[in-house]
């Protein structure tokens, strides 16, 4: 008796094996077959609304309503900078429900500005897509004696502290980049403090600071008035939107390439079919958003799949070392 119901309990048993799998492979089909997404889909975006982090959101979360049939919809987390949407995005279901748009901020900067992060970027997370990038501008005060980045550097290389930078914060972009710049120079730039851009540019207009590094969106304006002047752009080309204005490289200080990034991720164990219909649908809505991209003083960007991990990492480690070696920190 023992005998027969063993060897019945080991035939169920291999019947439900055999089920299960069948349920796992019916769902990874069905998934590959575009049953992805079948309800609604939330972009977490871990700033206050406006933005770049913003802006790519909910242009995504429009484009790709329209093509999936599925609704998209924003939600901001802001906090902490951007640690606690992004650290809401980690701690989500990995089921493809819960994308988050991610960047320099909280992908590649906040490793190194937190002493104790309660998320890893690397680990965390899995890149779905690169979709946007815009570029950085130095302007300066439009009655500076200096006129190029190679004079600049001259005259902070004579007398060490004269040239004034402004900076939007404590871990903003426009820090970060000014430290990149600094260390590229090997000059140290006298510091001066903002909340934000606004007073900064008010501060640079009345000729009260020198230099200050911002997106070529927020700068462009200013130069194109005449009101501060532009002074090289931080990416390895021309942007087109200021085609007047050198690089770094041409304007005489190599090795200066700069781009801010912008791009949706998913929680780590995200299923692989999910991800590939993802990468699918962005990939096909990308042309549309061109135009509104580029009016946003950005453009679309299309990073191979194969290449997103070793560019997310590279990114991370670039920006860990210039942070900790210029000894900024948030806490």
């Amino acid at each position: 008796m023992a005998d027969i119901t063993g060897g019945m309990m080991a035939r169920m048993v291999g019947a439900l094996g055999v089920i299960a799998l069948a349920l796992v492979s019916f769902q990874s089909t069905s998934l590959a077959q575009g049953a992805y997404p079948d309800r609604p889909v939330r972009i977490i975006v871990p700033i206050a609304p406006g933005g770049s982090y913003d802006l790519v959101g909910r242009h995504l979360a429009d484009a790709l309503a329209k093509r999936t049939g599925q609704a998209f919809f924003v939600e901001n987390k802001p906090g902490a900078g951007t640690v606690v949407g992004t650290q809401a995005a980690a701690q989500s279901e990995a089921d493809g429900y819960t994308l988050m748009v991610g960047g320099l901020s909280n992908m590649a900067f906040n490793s190194a500005l937190y002493a104790k992060l309660a998320y890893d970027p690397l680990k965390d997370f899995v890149p779905v897509a690169l979709v946007y990038k815009f570029g950085y501008i130095m302007v300066g005060r439009k009655d500076l004696p200096q006129q190029t980045p190679k004079e600049i550097v001259a005259a902070a290389l004579d007398k060490p502290g004269s040239i004034t930078v402004a900076t939007a914060g404590v871990g903003t972009g426009q820090q970060l980049v000014a430290a990149a710049f600094m260390r590229s120079a090997g000059v140290k730039l006298q510091e001066v403090p903002y909340r934000g851009s606004p007073p900064a540019f008010a501060d640079l207009l009345a000729g009260r600071i020198d230099l200050f590094f911002d997106s070529i969106a927020a700068g462009l304006p200013y130069v194109q008035t005449g009101q501060v002047r532009g002074i090289a752009v931080l990416s390895s080309k021309r942007s087109p939107l200021a085609p007047d204005v050198p690089t770094m490289a041409e304007a005489g200080v190599p090795g200066l390439d700069v781009d801010s990034w912008l791009g949706i991720f998913v929680p780590a164990k995200t299923p692989p079919a999910v991800i590939a219909k993802l990468r699918q649908d962005i990939r096909a809505v990308l042309p549309d958003l061109k135009e509104r991209f580029e009016k946003s003083g950005g453009e679309p960007w299309d990073m191979p799949d194969d290449k997103l991990d070793g560019f997310i990492a590279s990114e991370h480690a670039t920006w860990t070392k210039l942070i900790r070696e210029a000894g900024i920190k948030l806490d």
